[in-house]
């Protein structure tokens, strides 16, 4: 099964009390407020806050659910987040047509993945009915997970992995969601034309990395993973063919005694750029990927206009540059995909994958308890 492999990170539980039954449309009148973690403003940790006042969520749209918070799991976006990173392209995203009479998205609730169940669907919702177990990465613009319910669009949401506990569940999405669309959506990586590929995986002992590791060998490609070496054994047991310790000697001089490679998934950024790309195949169809982008901090330093023109420069000057070196480079982001994760649950259920993910005990996942 998939895991997520995301050391370090501290495991929390939380507890709150049982919910009052109701009908099945809720409404602020049937019920107005529930616990949550909230921030008020940008910060660091003094800024979380805990409330048992956070306004209900309401169906504004016919293709939203309502889930009730089983379990919720914790992802660097969402420290990122809470210090403000994004802020300004994230806020045009809530009201892009500046419709709200405050221009604040405050109080904020953090926390992108979900796992739970449907306690009201939306008038043109049939795939999903009250009772049904999910599981969901809810987008970064909309409220987050941290409480006792979230509102989630139906095409974002999928049928929770039999074989997964709520916890295990809520370890997956948005870092499934991230691998699959750098590999699959960006990369054009599926399991009909990944076997024999090389593919090399930089940063493999993260979540996304763990989690890329585990699809694209399932997908038949043969795997290189970069990370340190008390992971190592981990990132084996995942399945990559060929482990390296980027603190073992000098990295690039490493990857270069090795064949070239078809596909390279960049989850470090920085200098790497410099040099992985000399490390595919040229004139082949081979990419790279980076999650590691400016966008956001693009816009939050120069505002919409300017920030989206600069990283249009950037992005089309460098995609131009490799190209015309015979390689393609692209950048990619987490992309909420109800469909997406129906694919993801299935390989779970497959049991192709190894070890469950809360299993590794490397995970912070949040539990809503109703004892």
């Amino acid at each position: 099964m998939l895991s997520r492999g995301a050391a370090g990170w501290r495991a929390l539980r939380w507890a709150g009390r049982r919910p009052r039954a109701r009908g099945l449309r809720a409404s602020p009148r049937a019920w107005s407020a529930m616990p949550s973690w909230v921030i008020d403003r940008y910060g660091s940790n003094e800024v979380l806050r805990f409330t048992r006042d956070m306004v209900f969520p309401i169906i504004h749209f016919p293709n939203e659910v309502i889930i009730r918070v089983h379990a919720a799991s914790l992802n660097p976006i969402d420290l990122s987040m809470r210090s403000g990173y994004g802020a300004t392209a994230l806020n045009m995203k809530r009201d892009p047509l500046k419709l709200k009479t405050e221009e604040t998205e405050f109080p904020l609730t953090l926390g992108r993945d979900v796992s739970g169940v449907v306690m009201e669907c939306g008038l043109s919702v049939s795939y999903f009915k009250p009772g049904d177990e999910v599981w969901a990465a809810i987008p970064p613009w909309k409220q987050g997970t941290l409480s006792e319910f979230v509102v989630a669009s139906g095409n974002e949401v999928s049928f929770k992995p039999k074989c997964l506990s709520h916890i295990e569940a809520a370890a997956l999405p948005y870092v499934g969601l991230t691998a699959w669309s750098a590999l699959n959506q960006v990369g054009g990586l599926n399991k009909s034309n990944c076997s024999g590929k090389r593919v090399l995986i930089l940063g493999a002992s993260g979540g996304v990395g763990t989690f890329a590791v585990q699809l694209v060998k399932a997908w038949g490609a043969h795997v290189t993973a970069v990370c340190s070496h008390d992971a190592s054994t981990l990132v084996k047991k995942l399945g990559a063919d060929d482990v390296i310790d980027y603190k073992s000697g000098n990295l690039e001089e490493q990857l270069k005694t090795l064949p070239l490679f078809d596909f390279i998934l960049d989850n470090v950024g920085g200098s790497t750029e410099k040099w992985a790309l000399d490390l595919l195949k040229k004139w082949s169809g081979a990419t790279y990927v980076t999650l590691v982008t400016p966008f956001l901090i693009n816009m939050d330093k120069l505002g919409v206009a300017d920030g989206m023109l600069q990283t249009g420069v950037t992005v089309g000057s460098k995609t131009l540059k490799h190209l015309l070196k015979g390689v393609h480079y692209r950048w990619a982001f987490f992309m909420p995909s109800g469909p997406s994760l129906d694919e993801i649950a299935e390989l779970v259920d497959s049991g192709k994958q190894d070890a469950c993910p809360a299993r590794t005990g490397t995970l912070s996942v949040l539990e809503y308890s109703t004892r």
